[in-house]
Order: structure tokens, then sequence, then C-alpha cells
């Protein structure tokens, strides 16, 4: 099989390390990918290509999957998705993993995801959604803080704001509503939960569900979950603090029925279906939805995962019973991000010493000058750790980041210490 990819950071990475694995693949495209992806066809039997398409490209990307008879195509970055993509390939007869524009708002649309959770009752936090500043302003003033603000649409992980004062809550509503940060909208005020939160990536097609192993992130800048908001600073899998009969309850109670509303509601799901979720003294809720793989939880749940990632989505795609096998071991990665990240930041700073790393490296924003690596983007590597306890996973982890030689980057020293 041809096996297309498409996006270009981390998440993308770590599928096509997962994918050129397959016994199924004989090869393996990456729009438009980075340099570190190549660096697979030192260590797998599949040859790798970037191609030279952006992944937001979809009448590109289409006539090159219809050119090299591309078989399947995984989707990984949101904006794709919902410029509909997965409706444009389907139109010409390609298989996509990967769900439509319809179905994408799931992610796309918090008050579209709120309300199919209301109606079908999947529990989550109690919420109004406005678009005027003032209104919202009355009904922050009625409930006070803490109290979550979300933009209503992409922001690429940075539209949430945990505000613990009124003060705070404020500053993100004007933020979002009057100075239009992420572009005109509405913004969902949501009741403040508290408790542990996990990932829990499923692979969906219709109503059938395949449950991946859980993860946590962190995704605050700083040690100690302190400073702004990034797209994650690190992950682990397993989340010990998760009992396994509250992963079970969350499958059952929210993300089958999830599944089951949207193809009631008549646009069923195709691809992964991301629950954001936290556990709560009434059991697990949902925070989030998402409609793709997520990062940087894929980063450590495909390495955790035993079974072949593409027999798993072609036998969903067929409709055929299937389900996916993990390693006992424990994963934990860390990102290495440009300094001022999520702020402002530099590009081009050098990194050395890469080939030195034992540890799995997944490229989140990389690029090659003269056999040289330099950062390209704010969240740059993601090293990896295993180990049959997270804490030696954790150890194993930052001795890959503690090789490498890059003083312009820089890294959480706490991913994952409260779990061990």
């Amino acid at each position: 099989m041809k096996i297309l990819i498409v996006g270009r950071g981390g998440r993308e990475h770590a599928i096509a390390w997962k994918v050129a694995q397959s016994s199924k693949v004989s090869e393996l495209f990456i729009a438009p990918g980075n340099e570190g992806m190549l660096l697979l066809n030192n260590t797998c039997n599949v040859p790798v290509h970037r191609v030279a398409v952006d992944e937001n490209d979809t009448n590109a990307l289409l006539a090159f999957a219809l050119e090299h008879r591309v078989d399947l195509t995984i989707v990984g970055p949101e904006a794709a998705l919902m410029n509909g993509i997965a409706d444009e390939f389907q139109k010409a007869g390609l298989r996509i993993f990967a769900p439509t524009k319809a179905a994408a708002r799931i992610e796309g649309s918090k008050q579209f995801a709120k309300e199919l959770m209301e109606k079908y009752a999947i529990p989550t936090a109690a919420y109004r959604t406005f678009e005027d500043y003032e209104e919202a302003k009355d009904y922050l003033s009625e409930v006070g803080a803490p109290i979550v603000i979300k933009y209503d649409g992409l922001a690429a992980g940075k539209g949430v704001v945990v505000a613990m004062t009124t003060e705070d809550a404020d500053a993100a509503l004007k933020d979002m509503l009057l100075d239009n940060h992420f572009g005109k909208g509405k913004v969902v005020m949501e009741e403040f939960l508290q408790g542990p939160e996990f990932s829990l990536l499923t692979l969906v097609n219709g109503e059938q569900v395949v449950p991946l192993a859980i993860a946590q992130d962190h995704k605050r800048a700083y040690d100690g979950d302190k400073g702004p908001n990034t797209g994650g600073m690190g992950a682990y899998s397993p989340v010990p603090v998760i009992p396994q009969e509250q992963v079970q309850w969350a499958v059952e109670h929210i993300m089958k029925p999830a599944a089951k509303a949207m193809v009631t509601e008549g646009c069923p799901f195709c691809g992964v279906l991301y629950g954001g979720l936290m556990l709560t003294k009434q059991g697990p809720k949902v925070i989030e939805f998402n409609a793709r793989f997520g990062d940087p939880e894929t980063e450590v749940v495909l390495p955790k995962m035993q079974s072949d990632l593409v027999e798993v989505i072609m036998d969903l795609l067929e409709h055929k019973e299937t389900k996916a096998e993990f390693y006992p071991e424990a994963f934990l990665g860390v990102v290495l991000a440009a300094k001022g990240y999520p702020g402002s930041y530099d590009k081009g700073l050098e990194i050395k010493n890469l080939e030195a790393v034992k540890q799995t490296v997944f490229h989140m924003g990389t690029m090659q000058k003269e056999g040289q690596w330099f950062s390209n983007g704010g969240r740059v590597l993601f090293v990896v750790g295993k180990g049959a306890t997270l804490r030696e996973a954790r150890e194993d982890a930052y001795n890959g980041v503690l090789s490498i030689d890059a003083p312009g980057l820089f890294y959480r020293e706490d991913i994952g210490w409260q779990a061990i």
C-alpha cells in the first residue's frame, strides 16, 4: 500500500514512524513533512518521501494522491480537516482516514460540541455561549470565577483560558470578543471542573470505536504548571491516577455515544476522535473533543501501540471487527522548544549532537543546512523515553534530552513527575 500522511510536525512524524513499521506499506509520502522525517529512511525498509505540498492545499494534495495512486491518506492537522480535505478525497473515490468538514465541527466549533453533548446526555461542564462582550461580562458578574473561557473555533490549542479570577476572565473575553485575537467569533463560558485530566484517543468509523491507550499531557510552558498555555510540553502513558474501570466507563458512556450521536446527526465520524477528559468526583466528563490525533499525546501513544496501525485503520474502514493492543511498558516524552515559545521566538537556532541520542526523537520543527540541524518552529523536538515503569521512562527521556546541545531551546524538567 502507498500511504500519504498530511502534516509537518511531531505528531505526523510519530504517525509516519508507526506507519512505516507496517507490513502492509510499500511506500510512504508526507506532505509537506519536515527534514527530520527523512531519517526514517535510515531505520525502516519502506521508502519515505517528502512532498512539497502545503497541508492546507487540498486541491494539490488531491492531485498528488490521484497521480501517485495513494491507497490511504491519514490527516494530522485540524485546519486541513476544516478545509474539507476528507470530502474532496471521498468525492474522488480515494480512501482517507479523516472526518468530513461537517464531522470535524466537533473540534472546529465548541458550540456545536457542547450542544451535541447536551442533546445526547454526554457528561460535560455546564456552559453558555456568547458573541457579545457586554452580555458575556454580565454573565461573568453572575457566576464569578474560577471559570473557563473558550474561543469557538480553531486556535491551535491556545484558545482556552482557565481564569481563576474575574479580572483574568474579563481580560480573556476582551481578547476574544473585542480584540478578535483569534478572529471574529463567539466564546463558550464553562463551569470550572476539578480533577485529573486524561486524553482518550479513539479510532472511529461510524459507530465503531477502537480505544487507544490513555495519555496525559502538560500544557503550561514552565515547571510546576506555570506560565502560558502551549500546544503541549510533554506527555506520558499510562496514567496511573486514572483507574482502568474509569477509562472503560468513558469509552462506553462518552466516546461510543458521541460517535453514535454523530451518525444520528447525519455527519458520521471517521478518523481519530479525541476525548480531552477529566475525572471529576461525579466521574469522567468531557473538557473538549478533537477531530484528529492529539499532539503531543500521539508521540507517546503510538510507541506504546503494539498493533499494526495501518491494519487497524483498514479493518475499521472495511467495517471489520478490530482492536488495538499495547505494550506493557511506560512511555514519556519531553518537548524541546525555542526560548520565548509560545510567545515570540527565534528560528534557526543551532542543534548539536542529535545523532548521539539513543532514544526515539520526533522532529516537531527542524530544518537542516549543510548537514547541521536548526530549529524551524516554536516546538522543535520531542524525545521519547521508555521503561518498565514511568519512573524509568522518565529517566530514559531526560537522558536523551540532556545529550542534546541546543542552548537556544528550553524544556520542562518535571514532565510526569507527579505521576511516579
